[in-house]
């Protein structure tokens, strides 16, 4: 059911439901923003699930696919929170929080995040979702760098650049 490798789907909380005892506390990258919480939340991590899941955004370490960090019990401080910018509206802020504090896939899998919101932009009301991993994690600086790059660079062309021929392509090419 949640794709690639094995895991307990015991170790999962109920999907469809917000539980902040299961998600992690908006850092820093959210704060004064408006975080999104009960339904809200719900709502655009359900569709988050949606478009990981066809673009591929999984979780290699729990074989499964990332929005489902926010549902593990056995990591109840890590996944995904949601804040609208208050300056922007149009813009929704997508902080990630590792397992540990030195994840080796946040880097892949903040950028694959933010490839799938941006790539298929059309499904969502937000004209950019802006990510950024917490400051916990012990390259955040760097990794955050970069993701500002590739949301000024996204903001300013519509584009995403292309993974491999390190060119831009059409916000709707596959991931």
């Amino acid at each position: 059911m949640y794709g690639l490798g094995s895991h307990s789907d015991d170790a999962l909380a109920p999907e469809g439901e917000f539980d902040p005892d299961v998600n992690p506390e908006p850092g820093p990258f959210l704060a004064g923003h408006d975080v999104l919480d009960g339904d809200e939340h719900v709502e655009f991590h359900g569709l988050t699930r949606e478009l990981f899941e066809e673009r591929g955004v999984y979780d290699m370490t729990f074989g499964y696919n990332l929005a489902d960090l926010n549902l593990d019990t056995r990591h109840e401080s890590a996944g995904y929170r949601y804040a609208v910018d208050a300056d922007d509206p149009s813009v929704l802020r997508a902080e990630f929080t590792p397992t540990t504090a030195f994840c080796p896939q946040s880097h892949t899998l903040t950028k694959g995040s933010f490839r799938a919101w941006n790539g298929l932009s059309d499904r969502h009301d937000y004209e950019i979702v802006r990510v950024q991993v917490d400051p916990m994690h012990q390259r955040a600086a760097d990794i955050n760098d970069e993701l500002a790059d590739l949301a000024d660079s996204f903001r300013e062309t519509g584009e995403l650049p292309d993974e491999d021929a390190g060119e831009a392509s059409p916000s709707g090419a596959p991931f």
